[in-house]
């Protein structure tokens, strides 16, 4: 049988336990692609939503969210993040790039917080922009790359 790491002997989730694990810096980035209309993303650079400053409350909201993920995905340990960076890049005329990167000294990675910063900033412009576009998607959501710890750099090739 398998081990599986957040399964004990009797087959019962739980939290993997990384007290002998060595503290080392750890950083990982995410990204992301919102997908809209044209008239949709001009709203958001012309700062002309109507709930407000778009990219500002996305922003916060990923932040918020990396320091929570803890709270939002089970098994998750509590990470004391060193820094949460949360961005936008114009794709096209129709696609938003979200890139987080997020850094923290611990003994296990920061992974599902880059994910989770940039699946909620995500979900964040789709809340403010849903007046305007019911169509908007959400995709490609994926890390980018990892280091620290002992299963060392990660790098996506595509």
């Amino acid at each position: 049988m398998a081990e599986w790491s957040h399964l004990d002997e009797s087959g019962q989730a739980r939290m993997v336990n990384v007290a002998e694990k060595s503290v080392t810096h750890r950083v990982a980035e995410a990204s992301g692609l919102v997908c809209m209309q044209s008239a949709t993303l001009d709203a958001i650079r012309g700062d002309t939503n109507r709930k407000g400053d778009v990219l500002a409350a996305a922003r916060i909201a990923g932040i918020q969210a990396a320091k929570r993920t803890d709270m939002l995905i089970p098994l998750c340990h509590s990470i004391g993040l060193d820094g949460v960076e949360v961005h936008f890049r114009e794709e096209s005329r129709t696609k938003l790039r979200i890139h987080a990167t997020v850094r923290a000294t611990a003994r296990t990675g920061v992974e599902m917080e880059a994910l989770v910063a940039v699946s909620t900033a995500a979900l964040t412009i789709y809340d403010m922009c849903k007046a305007l576009d019911r169509e908007m998607t959400i995709e490609a959501i994926r890390l980018e790359s990892k280091s620290g710890g002992r299963s060392g750099e990660f790098r996506r090739q595509s």
